[in-house]
This record gives C-alpha cells, structure tokens and sequence, in this order.
C-alpha cells in the first residue's frame, strides 16, 4: 500500500507524547490513525460519533491517557 505524509493539528500534550514513543508505537500510532481517518471520511457518523466511539472503545481496552504519558518517560 502507498503511503503518503501528511500535516495534522493535534494538542500539545498529544504531540510530546507521538514524539517521546518508539518508533514501532508511532507506526502503530499511525496505522491506527490512518484507520481512523478512513473511517471517519466514508462514514456517515457525525466526527463527534465517531471521536466518542473511538474514547469508549479505547477505555474498554485499557487505554488512557495516563499510559500514553508513561511511555515517554
């Protein structure tokens, strides 16, 4: 599959923790949010549906923002 870079606007707090992670959890980052994306541009879900989707599902899993902010350190 082709891959293409692209620009995007995120929190501070978001940033300093993609730029402090791995390299495999970036391409993970990446992968899920080009998923992500896909799924929000064909759906006919609301972005807001689909964010709070998105937070739920990744709660249910473990998830939070706390771990996020643990795998810099």
């Amino acid at each position: 599959m082709e891959t293409r870079t692209i620009t995007i606007r995120v929190n501070a707090e978001v940033a300093r923790i993609f730029e402090a992670a791995s390299e495999e959890q970036r391409r993970k980052l990446e992968a899920l949010i080009s998923l992500r994306l896909g799924d929000a541009t064909r759906s006919k879900k609301s972005l807001e549906e689909i964010m709070s989707e998105i937070s739920r599902n990744a709660q249910a899993r473990g998830l939070t923002s706390e771990i996020f902010v643990g795998a810099g350190d």
